[in-house]
């Protein structure tokens, strides 16, 4: 199968003042349609780890609707994908197909999965370490290179200790995708983002179990829409220049500076991870050059898109950063509206997650200062879902400047839906694009 095109739009204001070296950009890339030759379907690998821990007992519907969910997941995975399911406590076991394989969807090993999952009872601890490591050796025994999880928890990570944990995700990393979920209010964020974070997936909270059925299945269904996978985004810079950072920053704010690759001289690789036909990311790249004069021009980095192929690296797209030196104070003074609101969206979830921190530590001040800003941010670039969580968390004096008080009391379920889903952003309205 042919590798999709790629489309990579550049927005900056690409004028310096004299002394100038940072170049501050935002890259829209957009994936193309991928026509399969011969009507040939993209193969691909699933998995779904499905917390069976004692505490998924409490209430009864718990398990009883992660069961549901997982039966509707597998449901929606397509025929010719390969899959298991592995149930996760103090260990880690394979409940579909028992030997540990992965097998290949049809109607009838759905029809056996699903029998299979109906069996699962609750009982031991929490060990997700374990449960990535089996899922990775699951894989690894598989030719697929689209490898994609689901990781649903209740709980916080309390039968191993954190190092273990950051040890499994480092062996995981790179290896598959992996959306997670929170079911309840007795997990913990932190543990569930760098599990999604480092392996490109997302996170989010279920309240309502009954929630996690149509949960599930979207998340299959979306993994079924991916065509290529292992995209990097390959930053070049000439000798003159460095890269500052790289983050992607819609549909959600991820830092990806630390995990560049080198991929030869002044270039760089950073995962982006699978992706489907007409999908459309965002990232912000800041790169730092050596001072020109005023009317000289340069090319500041080169963007590319870039992923494997039977003969090497392809070139799926690519875009140009400029930077020319102005003395005109008007040209250099400009700021690119995408930068502006992407700056503002990447601020407004560390505020957040800042605040949050500041109010679980007992520091009023601090808290009330950061969600106050939150507030402001949320209401300025509109991004109405986030404004609509921060209200249940703080009380709005005056959206405009940010002026809040603390509410006396914050339901867990409101408190960790806004940690969770602080990163979402919302693209660039259209009149400023």
């Amino acid at each position: 199968m042919s590798q999709p095109d790629f489309t990579v739009d550049i927005f900056q204001n690409e004028f310096l003042p004299a002394g100038g070296q940072d170049v501050s950009s935002v890259i829209t890339v957009t994936s193309g349609e991928v026509v399969p030759e011969a009507a040939e379907e993209v193969a691909g690998a699933e998995i779904i780890i499905i917390d069976c821990s004692g505490s998924m007992g409490s209430p009864r519907t718990k398990i009883a609707e992660a069961r549901a969910a997982t039966a509707a997941a597998v449901d929606v995975i397509r025929d010719g994908v390969a899959f298991a399911v592995i149930a996760g406590n103090t260990g880690a076991q394979p409940v579909f197909p028992r030997d540990g394989s992965l097998v290949i969807a049809s109607p009838s090993t759905r029809h056996a999965a699903q029998q299979a999952v109906a069996g699962l009872r609750p009982g031991g601890g929490t060990a997700i370490g374990q449960w990535l490591r089996l899922a990775q050796q699951m894989f690894r025994a598989h030719p697929a290179t689209l490898r994609h999880a689901i990781l649903l928890t209740d709980g916080k990570n309390q039968h191993e200790n954190p190092a273990q944990l950051d040890e499994a995700i480092r062996v995981c990393e790179g290896e598959f995708g992996c959306d997670c979920r929170g079911v309840g209010t007795d997990w913990e964020v932190s543990e569930l983002r760098t599990v999604s974070k480092t392996l490109l997936g997302t996170v989010d909270i279920v309240p309502d179990p009954a929630g996690l059925a149509a949960d599930f299945a979207a998340m299959i269904q979306n993994a079924m829409g991916k065509q290529v996978a292992d995209v990097a985004l390959r930053v070049w810079t000439p000798q003159h220049a460095a890269v500052r950072f790289v983050k992607q920053v819609a549909p959600a704010v991820d830092d990806l500076t630390g995990r560049r690759t080198s991929s030869g001289a002044q270039a760089g690789d950073y995962p982006t991870g699978a992706w489907g036909p007409g999908e459309s990311r965002d990232y912000h790249v800041g790169i730092e050059v050596n001072p020109a004069g005023v009317g000289q021009e340069m090319l500041a980095a080169r963007v590319s898109l870039v992923a494997a192929s039977p003969s090497g690296t392809e070139v799926l797209g690519q875009g140009l950063v400029r930077a020319i030196w102005t003395d005109d104070e008007a040209l250099s003074t400009k700021i690119n509206p995408r930068v502006a609101h992407y700056t503002g969206q990447a601020e407004l979830a560390e505020a957040i997650q800042d605040g949050l921190e500041a109010r679980k530590q007992g520091d009023e001040e601090t808290a009330t200062a950061r969600l106050g800003r939150a507030v402001a941010l949320a209401h300025r670039s509109g991004n109405e879902d986030t404004a609509k969580l921060l209200a249940k968390v703080v009380d709005i004096v005056d959206v405009e400047t940010g002026t809040v008080r603390l509410k006396k009391k914050v339901e867990d379920v409101d408190e960790m839906a806004l940690d969770t889903r602080s990163t979402k952003t919302v693209r660039v309205k259209k009149e400023h694009a």
